[in-house]
């Protein structure tokens, strides 16, 4: 493990990576808006599920074998590019998205939502995006000592703590977009567009995501 000014380092990088907006923030938020905090922090939930399986895979070698087989990374990005499709694709033209939230301050108006169905396409965002493998492999060995006998649970240690450290990020963006739609009606009244919004940025992310190189090649 790094001494504690590195491993500070390490945690700030975290926090300071966790907070750029990118397809795991947009999903959180849209849920928060959408169904409120309850469905944002288990959207959040499933990103970070999704992050561990990257980080024991790296640790195994799978994030090495994408890294240098373009075979396997190929078929991975085309999977991860394919979901980030479906998925903006099925924001794009849902029916009426913003028509189900009701203010927290009124009870039992607000039409329940598949917690289990945000968790799952939440995991299956972040386990079908190779560049996330990548992103674990190409990240973590940096803060691992070089006199480290034991490199496999020092990175394990150091993904689960970045992971770990991820959860209060993910939490606020999940707190404050539920706070917003309790709050604001003009953001009630506008989720309609705003599934809309999220539908296009998913495209974007997937179809630049379908057209990204393997950055170690």
């Amino acid at each position: 493990m790094p001494d504690t000014p590195q491993l500070l380092v390490f945690i700030a990088a975290g926090w300071l990576l966790n907070l750029t907006p990118g397809p795991d923030v947009l999903y959180i938020v849209s849920h928060a808006l959408r169904s409120g905090v309850r469905a944002g922090v288990v959207a959040a939930l499933g990103i970070v599920s999704g992050c561990f399986v990257h980080v024991f895979a790296a640790a195994l070698g799978v994030g090495a074998l994408l890294a240098t087989s373009a075979t396997a990374f190929t078929v991975l990005k085309w999977l991860g590019a394919a979901y980030l499709l479906w998925m903006g694709v099925k924001l794009l033209f849902s029916q009426g998205g913003g028509a189900s939230i009701v203010p927290a301050d009124v009870p039992g108006e607000q039409v329940p939502v598949n917690l289990g169905r945000v968790y799952r396409q939440g995991f299956l965002t972040n386990v079908l995006n190779p560049k996330v493998a990548l992103f674990f492999l190409a990240f973590v060995p940096q803060f691992i000592a070089p006199g480290t006998e034991d490199k496999l649970t020092a990175f394990l240690l150091l993904g689960l703590l970045f992971n770990l450290n991820s959860l209060p990020i993910n939490f606020g963006y999940a707190w404050l977009a539920g706070w917003a739609a309790r709050r604001v009606r003009a953001v009630q009244r506008t989720l309609h567009w705003m599934d809309r919004a999220a539908g296009a940025m998913f495209i974007a992310f997937g179809c630049r995501l379908a057209l990204a190189d393997n950055p170690s090649r």
